[in-house]
């Protein structure tokens, strides 16, 4: 199975899809270098390219079987509403996010998952909302209970070490529970199973 994790920052959400099968072909797509050569370190069995994840996307969404994006959620969050009223300048909502869920409800011909913050304002497309996160898929997702994720774990860890200088750029981005991208790339493949014995079944007769 060939997975697309794209804004894949410190893999939160794919740190257990090694437990859901053993031939996933990973590719990581991350724009910070620093984050991207942690994640190399985490996974040293996926493919990381630094890019922009956005545009990477649009030129690469036919070669994979399943998508993963966790595009930047800060301009979305409830904290970045707050905040405005307090800085001297305000920023728009970062409309990739859109785009992309609109762009592969149209043009994948994978399973796909989108995850974001939930934000201060009614979300523009309906989502799943799991826990403190919005979900949109092509495909049902189950309930799950969510819990803590450990990014301030990871951070703190990497900090210690020595290998880089804390950075607020790492310790703003979200991270998804561990668990829940588990359950939903499983529920992803088992939909791909299930379809593949339905097509063998229709062919698997006597003549």
């Amino acid at each position: 199975m060939k997975i697309l994790n794209l804004y894949a920052c410190l893999g939160g959400n794919r740190y257990k899809w090694d437990e859901v099968a053993d031939n996933l072909e990973i590719t990581a797509v991350e724009l910070e270098p620093k984050l991207a050569r942690l994640y190399q370190e985490r996974f040293p069995n996926d493919k990381v390219i630094i890019t922009d994840a956005h545009k990477y996307l649009l030129d690469h969404h036919k070669e994979f079987d399943f998508i993963w994006s966790s595009p930047p959620c800060q301009s979305h969050s409830r904290t970045n509403y707050f905040t405005q009223y307090i800085r001297k300048e305000q920023v728009y909502p970062n409309m990739d996010l859109y785009e992309e869920i609109i762009f592969l409800q149209h043009f994948s011909n994978c399973k796909f998952v989108i995850e974001n913050v939930i934000p201060y304002y009614e979300p523009l497309i309906p989502a799943k909302k799991i826990g403190r996160h919005l979900f949109w898929s092509n495909f049902i997702l189950p309930n799950i209970e969510t819990k803590k994720n450990d990014i301030g774990t990871m951070m703190k860890k990497y900090q210690n070490t020595g290998k880089h200088a804390a950075d607020k750029k790492l310790t703003d981005r979200q991270a998804v529970d561990s668990d829940l991208g588990k359950t939903i790339l499983e529920t992803a493949l088992n939909i791909y199973k299930k379809t593949n014995i339905n097509q063998t079944s229709i062919f698997d007769y006597e003549v």
